[in-house]
């Protein structure tokens, strides 16, 4: 029977630890609602800068929050924007930030990933630094370098969706059939960010689209509206036809792991209240 020497289980060793660091870590307990991962898509907030957003998400209830690229960092630098190519003394800021309201950032987009690997691997690489669950993206040309990319940091990609664009054939991610197309036969970190709001707008029920892409959702914009098939600013979560409970419940069912970020694109100057309804709505829904 063959043995391993000291010196390739010593390279092995070294190899695994290599692969526990670069893990990304669940998004913990401690900081989900009724099950689910619950707070802010930082653009909620883009009228104010990074820090406000962090303490209004904390305000309202919730316990995470997905931060996007170009936001001002602070009141005190707001010549500052903030995005994945933040200086480690930046990086650790916003970690003060979060840790001082007690939300934990766990995703990053809508951003660009490059099908240059160099390029690309700055933003996982700044997603490493985060503690980030996942990072959300519209690059679909750029799935070979994700995929590769999403292997060696074990972090998950989702694909976001825009509403339909009647003038552009080529713009298909509004379409969840599409989205599961492109995602079925890849890594199984690989898969969508889930927008309620821009699917209601392209005339899909938000629903509906959470049943085709079973099992491959990595994250929601979770976002209700009044009318199907119209852009119309968002309500408060249990006022539209969205059926909010019903996706929920559908996640749910699915064992959905990912973030569910409340992007409120109404009442921009004065949401908390807002939000915070939304926040309970989830609450209440989820209560055992």
């Amino acid at each position: 029977m063959n043995k391993i020497g000291p010196g390739l289980g010593i390279a092995v060793m070294a190899f695994l630890t290599s692969i526990n660091l670069q893990s990304a870590p669940p998004i913990p307990d401690d900081y989900k609602i009724g099950g689910f991962a619950v707070g802010c898509q930082a653009y909620t907030f883009n009228r104010f800068t990074l820090f406000e957003a962090i303490e209004k998400t904390a305000q309202a209830g919730g316990r995470i929050i997905e931060m996007y690229p170009g936001q001002k960092l602070s009141k005190e630098q707001p010549d500052l924007k903030w995005d994945h190519n933040a200086s480690d003394e930046v990086i650790q800021k916003v970690k003060d930030q979060l840790t001082k309201h007690n939300i934990r950032a766990v995703n990053y987009g809508v951003v660009a990933l490059s099908t240059n690997e160099t390029e690309a691997r700055k933003v996982f690489d700044f997603a490493r630094k985060m503690g980030l669950y996942a990072i959300t993206t519209e690059s679909d040309d750029a799935l070979d370098t994700i995929e590769k990319l999403v292997k060696e940091y074990d972090i998950k990609v989702g694909f976001h969706e825009h509403k339909r664009q009647p003038n552009n054939a080529k713009y298909k991610l509004w379409d969840p059939k599409y989205v599961l197309s492109i995602v079925k036969h890849r890594d199984r970190r690989i898969g969508a960010c889930a927008d309620t709001g821009r699917w209601a707008s392209s005339g899909i029920k938000p629903l509906d689209a959470i049943k085709i892409l079973d099992g491959r959702i990595i994250s929601c914009h979770l976002k209700e509206r009044t009318v199907i098939g119209e852009a119309l600013p968002d309500c408060i979560y249990g006022t539209g036809v969205t059926d909010t409970k019903g996706i929920l419940a559908e996640l749910k069912r699915q064992g959905f792991q990912g973030n569910i970020a409340i992007e409120y694109e109404n009442n921009w100057d004065n949401s908390v209240p807002d939000v915070a309804q939304c926040v309970g709505f989830i609450r209440g829904c989820t209560a055992r």
